[in-house]
């Protein structure tokens, strides 16, 4: 039988039809190329961004930055999963770091892995896809297909198994086990993510747009340096902030629990993570570097948009808890955000209150893509990234963490019992299975507020005022106005089960929002069983 037209081109290569159609390749080429670069652990509230003068100078200084840039879940892998799906965790079902909690289980793949922003974009944009780095921290385990599994949408595919490392991890190189040892010139693994980077840039299709994730493993454990920069920096200590240090009175009991004043060895620990973190970021700032140089050799550079973010924030010694991240404060909830690209003016900041959940939304729409047809969570930057006026914007968004716990006791510190995690050093626990709560983060013209609940036997609620107290230090759950305790808690049962648009009605503190009273719950026990049912 005859093929149809539509046949015909499908069975054409890609050189004849340009041939054919010279202006769909100009239509092609001309759209926006998007790089993202995701760093691992990255903090802003304590000085993170402080070593990269380079990408200060190359991405902030001639873009934006978003200052008040949040993830919904201070993770990893539930937030680099909200990154991909552009929902939040009770709609990704990605809760924590393990297979069990759905980290590249194969329930992910097969729900959610499909339908990623860059699954779209290579499916329904045409554009090729390339994706170097750390993927989710389950990838490549046995039990979910291996590094042989390739996840749909990636014309490329670079990934690391499992979580960051710097020396001696598996790439999988297009679903091919490669292995690396530990030689700094070939194996260092941010300079060759780098290299494959550049690579990419060299030798890809010319004809179609491209979009680059590139997820680094610094500044993430075990925090090694490049030979060139261990000795950078050595009069740095963590910040002493206000919060540094100090007991986390009237906090959730895993906060209670830490040791105060901290041990000299704890500090001294803290303090030399902290220093070779900022070492570690000196190779990403080469990174960045080498990246616009080539963008800007091969002429891409004016039509490609660069966001540069990290998965979660981290805290070194607030409330003395040592180091890492998973708590509701915004040392872990905040990351740096920073856009360039077409249509970018130079040198601005941005106030609005924006998610990484916005990531993907974004980028569809740089390529084109009507959103209508996602289900994301998400809002597109774009009108923001282009400085129009008068944009209608939200003033809250959710926090969701579900907490890690081991069954066993940790035999290091048997005095613990079952149930925590994380326990190091001085055995102050970091996680537990009921750290797991719920948040309204408010950012509004009158309120700066964040609402929390926990899952746990106390229903504990945490309360901060943060124009009056930015540091977090008094919950004020207990004294402040009743009305909009009731408010908030009726927003945050909203939020945990919103889906799509319904996560973006309006919040407590803005014109449009309606309050009825007589849908709240009375029960606190009503109130506190929703969580698991949310995450299941």
């Amino acid at each position: 039988p005859a093929m149809s037209p539509a046949a015909l081109l499908g069975a054409l290569p890609l050189a004849a039809l340009l041939l054919l159609n010279p202006a769909w390749a100009a239509r092609q080429a001309r759209r926006p190329n998007v790089v993202l670069i995701l760093t691992d652990d990255q903090d802003v509230c304590l000085g993170g961004m402080t070593p990269l003068k380079k990408t200060n100078a190359l991405i902030a200084q001639m873009g934006i930055t978003f200052v008040n840039a949040y993830v919904p879940s201070a993770l990893c892998c539930p937030s680099r999963a909200s990154i991909l799906t552009g929902k939040y965790p009770h709609n990704h079902h990605v809760v924590n770091n393990t297979l069990e909690g759905n980290c590249s289980s194969k329930l992910w793949q097969k729900i959610q892995e499909p339908y990623t922003f860059p699954a779209v974009l290579k499916a329904m944009c045409g554009y090729q896809t390339f994706f170097a780095g750390k993927y989710l921290n389950e990838y490549g385990a046995e039990d979910a297909g291996g590094v042989g599994h390739v996840p749909p949408g990636w014309s490329f595919w670079y990934a690391l198994e499992k979580n960051s490392k710097y020396y001696n991890y598996t790439l999988s190189v297009n679903g091919k086990a490669r292995r690396h040892g530990e030689n700094y010139s070939v194996d260092y693994l941010t300079d060759v993510l780098a290299n494959m980077s550049l690579d990419f840039l060299e030798y890809k299709s010319n004809f179609e747009p491209f979009f680059m994730m590139i997820a680094t493993p610094a500044p993430h454990s075990p925090w090694t340096p490049a030979p060139q920069y261990t000795k950078s920096f050595q009069n740095v200590s963590a910040p002493r902030n206000s919060n540094f240090n100090i007991h986390g009175k009237n906090k959730h009991w895993l906060i209670r629990q830490a040791k105060t004043p901290m041990t000299n060895s704890s500090i001294q620990f803290l303090d030399d993570a902290y220093r070779k973190r900022w070492q570690t970021l000196l190779s990403v700032d080469d990174l960045i570097e080498k990246l616009v140089k080539k963008l800007e050799v091969n002429g891409e550079l004016d039509n490609t948009y660069i966001f540069y973010t990290s998965d979660n924030g981290f805290h070194t010694g607030q409330f003395s808890l040592p180091i890492d991240k998973r708590q509701l404060y915004e040392f872990d909830i905040k990351v740096p955000l920073l856009v360039r690209g077409p249509g970018i003016k130079p040198n601005q900041t941005n106030k609005m209150l924006v998610a990484n959940i916005d990531l993907g939304p974004t980028i569809l729409d740089i390529a084109g893509y009507d959103l209508n047809k996602t289900q994301m969570d998400g809002m597109s930057l774009l009108p923001l990234l282009r400085g129009e006026k008068n944009v209608t914007w939200r003033s809250d968004f959710l926090v969701e963490y579900q907490g890690e716990g081991y069954n066993g006791s940790d035999p290091t510190c048997p005095g613990l019992g079952p149930g925590v995690t994380h326990c190091f050093p001085d055995c102050v626990c970091e996680d537990s299975y009921n750290n797991t709560y719920a948040c309204v983060r408010t950012l509004s013209a009158s309120w700066d507020l964040q609402y929390c609940e926990f899952d746990d036997r106390e229903v504990f609620v945490e309360v901060y005022n943060l124009t009056a107290d930015p540091y977090q230090i008094n919950n004020i759950a207990k004294t402040i106005d009743q009305e909009i305790l009731e408010k908030m808690n009726y927003r945050l049962m909203m939020l945990q089960s919103c889906s799509g648009a319904t996560c973006r009605t309006p919040g407590v503190f803005d014109p449009g929002y309606r309050f009825d009273p007589r849908l709240m719950f009375s029960n606190h026990g009503l109130r506190a069983r929703r969580f698991s049912a949310q995450f299941l």
